[in-house]
Parts: C-alpha cells; sequence; structure tokens
C-alpha cells in the first residue's frame, strides 16, 4: 500500500494484529515506510529511537490532528472523532488539518 498526500507518496504498512500493533516503530531507526493503525485514537511512542509525525484522521482519511517531530516517552490522549493513526517519519509531509489522505 501506498500512503499519499499532495502527490507524496510513502509506503504504507497496516498494524493487523495485536503484536504489530503494540511494537509499531519501536527500537526502529532510519525509519523509511508510515504505519496505519486503523481504529485507533491514542498512541505512545515509548522505546522509540527516533522522532515520528502523528497524523490523526477520521473515518473518511480527514485529517482531525498533526503532531510534528513527536519525540520518544509520549502519549497522545483518545481523540474525539479519530478513527485512523498514520505514524510517518519526521518531516515527510507538510500536513494541513482538514485536508485527506490518501491511501492506494
Amino acid at each position: 500500500m501506498k500512503l499519499i498526500y499532495n502527490d507524496k507518496k510513502i509506503e504504507l504498512i497496516e498494524c493487523k494484529s495485536f503484536y504489530s500493533r503494540l511494537k509499531g516503530f519501536m527500537f526502529k531507526k532510519n525509519i523509511n515506510h508510515a504505519l496505519l493503525f486503523n481504529r485507533c485514537n491514542s498512541i505512545h511512542t515509548f522505546f522509540m529511537k527516533e522522532n515520528i509525525d502523528v497524523i490523526m484522521c477520521d473515518k473518511d482519511n480527514t485529517i482531525l490532528f498533526f503532531y510534528k517531530d513527536l519525540p520518544k516517552n509520549k502519549i497522545i490522549w483518545p481523540k474525539k472523532g479519530v478513527r485512523k493513526v498514520f505514524e510517518t517519519p519526521s518531516g515527510y509531509f507538510d500536513i494541513e488539518i482538514g485536508k485527506k489522505m490518501i491511501v492506494k
């Protein structure tokens, strides 16, 4: 899968299993792809090696919240209306609230 925003693309991996959802980008260096967490409205960055960007969307992929360059050991508590969370390498997309992410 690919995650697309403003004609810029990145490889996207959906985290479906309990283990993949728990692990996410923990212990990873040189992140070069994005992760998708469906039916998710909060995240943590414990045990992360790099900062990430976090894009929180509704069921239609409209961006509701954006956290740029989120460092390790942070928690984003549940957000109302959020149904999907995308984690990307820090600074990959220049996000605007209200626009849509495209998944292909």
